[in-house]
């Protein structure tokens, strides 16, 4: 369908074999703007001239039949703005085989839909059956195969780069090998626009969703970023996950539109997304839905384009139809302009969002403005100066370690080699109670523990 002047030629030869029954370029782009269906680009720049944040569950199955009852459940129960298909893991690590067979002999053990096994025209099935645009999310190092059908499907978001789809998920895979797997999707993602389609590229700043410093969430979206805008993509969802307390959540929001003039070109569209709390979830319904609440209303404080919902069954293991439907209710709430009178705390966001610049600044600097970004991305990662803290991959030193200061911000107990500002590490370490230097790694990791289950703790379901 699309060629990338980027890899070599045996490569080429492989994809052309493995994808021959994939649709033309033109009809691909023909099919996804004659659909008489928004494009997710459309959906996000409407949301933000609108100044109402966009609604989008989560959601994958996979059997093809429950897929699709699944989608036009959630299409007319909740009339969200975008609809997802989440991708299976044998799918998101290459195992194209095993998800083939699983489709065939037992989908229920998927936790996901394997696009690739049921193909592009049954992904168009998808796609055609619903009322908005869809976006695939997955979480894997290699998605060039998955992203070529699902471009051939008619999906005009997809998620995911080199850097936040492989340190979270996997153990040993090279930083170098994902970063130029990811290339190729932006190359392709450029093609794509020259030919008269704009497909939205989204970056995972959840990362491993435990404890997200904002400031690192928000450097390697930027990277991720600017690494995708040299290879010709021209519309950018930088993500972020709400950490729990709303002005630091609500400054890494409006801090994406001001990285972005930083570090983007200009022409570039970037849109804010919040992703709702991706941590440890109260398992009472009433909690978990006020939780979700103040997601939403986090969202539209922060100005974001978009909001990533959950549900009260988050606990309790996959959520059905009727629990996402409640939960994407529930969070269009938040819209209504019924809650203008809303507001947060602007001193305490203006001072987050100071800080939180200088330290992105801090961390993504040196890279975007290395000669080669990519080969400074796999040096940064591998002395340290950049991390993921938690991350499953051997290729993430892991020594950033993240508490909750007193209002339930996340702040860096360890930094390791983050090259942040004395100034910036001061007030961390106060704000954590941790200047005297008075602890123990015992301490810290009690600590980590329960401020992981910060909001169990909070509403009361587990200890103090």
């Amino acid at each position: 369908m699309i060629r990338d002047a980027h890899r070599p030629a045996a490569a080429l030869l492989a994809a052309d074999i493995a994808d021959a029954d994939l649709p033309s370029l033109a009809d691909t782009v023909r099919h996804a703007r004659t659909r008489g269906t928004p494009t997710v680009r459309d959906v996000l720049a409407r949301s933000v001239g609108d100044r109402v944040v966009a609604i989008q569950p989560r959601c994958g199955v996979g059997g093809h039949t429950e897929m699709l009852e699944l989608l036009r459940a959630l299409d007319t129960g909740a009339q969200p703005d975008i609809l997802t298909v989440t991708i299976d893991s044998h799918t998101r690590l290459g195992r194209f085989e095993e998800a083939t067979r699983l489709a065939a002999t037992d989908p229920a053990a998927l936790n996901g839909y394997p696009l690739v096994a049921h193909g592009w025209r049954r992904g168009r099935e998808l796609v055609e059956s619903v009322s908005v645009p869809v976006e695939i999310r997955h979480g894997s190092p290699d998605a060039r195969r998955l992203f070529r059908v699902a471009m051939a499907a008619g999906a005009t978001s997809f998620e995911g780069g080199g850097i936040s789809y492989n340190l979270p998920y996997c153990k040993d895979v090279p930083l170098a090998e994902s970063l130029a797997h990811w290339r190729e999707v932006d190359a392709m993602t450029g093609d794509l626009e020259r030919a008269g389609l704009t497909v939205d590229r989204e970056f995972f700043g959840t990362l491993t969703g435990v404890l997200t410093p904002p400031s690192l969430s928000l450097a390697i979206g930027v990277i991720e970023a600017a690494l995708a805008a040299a290879e010709g993509v021209t519309c950018l969802s930088v993500s972020y996950p709400q950490g729990g307390n709303v002005a630091q959540d609500v400054a890494a929001l409006r801090a994406v539109p001001e990285l972005a003039r930083r570090y983007l070109p200009a022409g570039v569209e970037v849109y804010p997304v919040l992703h709702e709390f991706m941590g440890v979830f109260p398992a009472r319904r009433a909690h978990a839905e006020q939780l979700i609440f103040h997601g939403a209303l986090t969202a539209r404080l922060g100005g974001a384009a978009k909001l990533v919902t959950k549900t009260h069954q988050e606990a309790l293991g996959i959520p059905d139809a009727q629990a996402n439907i409640d939960g994407m209710r529930l969070a269009a709430v938040a819209n209504s302009p019924l809650l203008d009178f809303v507001t947060v705390d602007a001193e305490r966001v203006e001072e987050e969002l100071a800080w939180l610049l200088d330290e992105v600044d801090d961390l993504v600097a040196p890279v975007v403005g290395a000669a080669d970004p990519a080969r400074a991305v796999v040096a940064a990662f591998a002395d340290g100066t950049l991390d993921v803290p938690f991350s499953a991959s051997r290729y993430a030193r892991g020594d950033v370690l993240p508490c909750r200061d007193a209002s339930g911000a996340v702040r860096y107990a360890v930094t390791g080699a983050l090259p942040l500002s004395r100034a910036a590490l001061k007030r961390h370490r106060d704000g954590l109670g941790l200047a005297d230097g008075a602890h123990s790694l015992r301490t810290l990791v009690e600590r980590v523990t329960r401020d992981i289950n910060h909001f169990p703790r909070l509403f009361g379901e587990s200890g103090p």
